[in-house]
């Protein structure tokens, strides 16, 4: 399976971005990109089954990581799909932010 850049890119951002384990297991879909996933052994590539799967298209996650898009603003507007656990999203929307 290839990875693509975007989903290289994001890894490394997010690894520096999150300070200590996530209590939980998060996944980020980036739509026509692929999937990462965020958990207690840090950030990485991956489609597994998580507590919350974050959604959006690549122009919004390039926005959010770039710190020009709020992940709440994102989520209020419908950009950024949230599907599962809220409270581990919103605490990953604090990281982004």
């Amino acid at each position: 399976m290839r990875v693509s850049d975007l989903i290289d890119k994001a890894v490394a951002a997010l690894s520096e971005r999150l300070s200590g384990p996530v209590n939980g297991s998060a996944k980020f879909v980036i739509e026509g990109e692929g999937a990462l996933m965020i958990d207690g052994e840090g950030v990485r590539a991956g489609e597994e089954d998580a507590d919350v799967t974050l959604s959006a298209d690549a122009e919004t996650f390039q926005a959010i990581l770039a710190g020009e898009t709020n992940p709440t603003a994102a989520y209020m507007t419908g950009k950024l799909t949230v599907e599962g656990d809220m409270g581990l999203a919103m605490q990953l929307g604090a990281a982004l932010a």
